[in-house]
């Protein structure tokens, strides 16, 4: 007759391996941090309200919060594509993965534009509307000198020197650098090694930070809020209500109806699942109205859904300078809205050309601070210079219309991210059930699945090996 002891080892035995889950001993305290959150913004929404001018002179406390985000920004970028990248056999999967991901992209940017185009037309929010010279004067400052022309685009990608890639904080320039030394690392073999666990440490190391920083994201949301309702008021927010409703209204469309079909006829998932996944992230950007600020999250979320390290590494930061879905469709309605506010509506004929040549502009300010009201009006003083004129009409909601853009910019990359991996088969099915069924809670603490086993990290090399089919095996000693 078998002992309890013989009767536990064939329980263990026969228990499937699984991915590590928060450990039991510890409880989750960070959903009180973003409970503070949600009151932070609704303090800030009182305070914008009742004393303008107070909040507005908040606003650094967001900017600095936001600020203090983008700085982890390039080390986890370059870790997360090296480690990825360095693991696989083969290269020529990592350039797969590259070229599905570019040819999503400029696909699904055309669908938002021509969603956008459908919406805008049929509204006419900028019917009835008065342009004033202070307007007018408004629109012209806003031409930002900082956003470059395709071809000198693409040089800025080149950084300087290999570590002014980290200091400048371009996201395109770490991800080259990332991509070179990821290649270069592979093509070491067991050389290499020493090297990808040492970053493998560093990693962990900036994770850390980022979930020390996360602390502070309380008074970043109160600062940005109360500086948002202050300087627009209600009477801005009374007179564009059509245009703002008009954008929510597309953008909630682009991302249930049109992403929402396309995740799960490709992947069979159900887009509410995966959004609930990272509420907390739309939480955060919604307080921040910055998408950046929930970069590094959506990383290493995505890898613990199951997506593998390459498809992550390289969809989510070049996603966030090409996949600009919220924003198309912003261009697309304000460019409409501003013709008819100034009795000058376009014919069809004249929209596509101004909206395409939007859709390239829209790349060369990636990376620049207001990029979507700074490429609006660039893009128009360079291709219809009457329209910049009525730029100004929309300063004053523009950053209520930027929340709508974050979030479904944030929500277009982390489909993105499922179905790439779900194209090239670097995705664990099965795990990205358990992970949305709430099996497998996310590590708030690390942020990172520090077991060796569900990583496929060897007890010897403290590294995963992956195949060319994007399963990893043991690597040996």
């Amino acid at each position: 007759m078998p002992t309890t002891t013989s009767r536990r080892a064939a329980v263990a035995a026969t228990t499937p391996d699984t991915a590590p889950a928060a450990p039991a001993g510890k409880r989750d305290r960070t959903h009180y941090l973003y409970i503070a959150v949600i009151a932070a913004v609704a303090l800030g929404i009182a305070v914008g309200l009742i004393w303008p001018e107070a909040g507005v002179e908040l606003k650094p406390l967001g900017t600095g919060f936001v600020n203090l985000i983008k700085m982890m920004i390039s080390p986890i970028i370059f870790c997360t594509i090296v480690l990825g990248i360095g693991s696989v056999r083969k290269a020529a999967k990592v350039g797969a993965v590259g070229g599905i991901a570019l040819g999503y992209f400029l696909v699904m940017s055309f669908v938002a534009l021509a969603i956008g185009l459908v919406v805008g037309n049929v509204l006419h929010p900028g019917d009835g509307l008065h342009l004033t010279a202070a307007l007018k004067q408004t629109g012209h400052a806003q031409v930002a000198p900082d956003a470059l022309p395709p071809v000198d685009f693409v040089l800025s990608i080149i950084p300087v020197t290999f570590v002014s890639a980290f200091t400048e904080g371009q996201v395109l320039q770490t991800l080259l650098i990332a991509l070179l030394a990821g290649f270069a690392l592979q093509a070491m073999g067991p050389a290499g090694r020493p090297i990808l666990r040492g970053v493998e440490h560093i990693q962990r190391l900036v994770f850390r930070i980022l979930a020390m920083v996360m602390w502070a994201a309380p008074i970043g949301a109160f600062g940005a809020i109360a500086a948002v309702v202050g300087s627009a008021g209600l009477d801005a927010l009374k007179s564009l209500a059509v245009l703002m409703l008009g954008f929510y209204v597309t953008c909630f469309l682009f991302v249930f109806v049109v992403l929402g079909a396309l995740l799960r006829i490709v992947t069979g998932l159900n887009i509410f699942s995966l959004l609930k996944y990272l509420a907390r992230e739309f939480l955060l950007i919604l307080s921040t109205s910055s998408s950046e600020s929930a970069l590094p999250r959506l990383i290493a979320k995505m890898e613990h859904l199951g997506v593998s390290k390459p498809v992550v590494g390289i969809t989510v930061p070049t996603g966030y300078s090409f996949n600009l879905d919220g924003t198309m469709i912003y261009m697309t309605m304000a460019s409409l809205y501003i013709a008819d506010a100034l009795g000058t509506p376009m014919s069809i004929g004249e929209q596509i050309p101004l909206l395409l040549f939007l859709l390239l502009a829209s790349k060369g300010a990636a990376g620049v601070s207001g990029a979507g009201l700074a490429t609006l009006a660039g893009g128009l003083q360079s291709h219809k210079p009457a329209l910049v004129d009525g730029v100004g009409l929309i300063v004053g909601i523009d950053r209520f219309m930027s929340e709508a853009r974050a979030l479904t910019n944030f929500a277009g990359n982390s489909v993105a991210t499922v179905l790439i991996g779900t194209w090239t088969k670097e995705i664990d099915k099965d795990r990205v059930q358990r992970v949305l069924a709430g099996e497998l809670p996310f590590d708030e603490t690390t942020l990172l699945d520090e077991d060796g086993d569900e990583s496929g990290a060897d007890a010897d090399s403290g590294l995963p090996e992956q195949r060319g089919d994007g399963e990893r095996e043991p690597a040996t000693a």
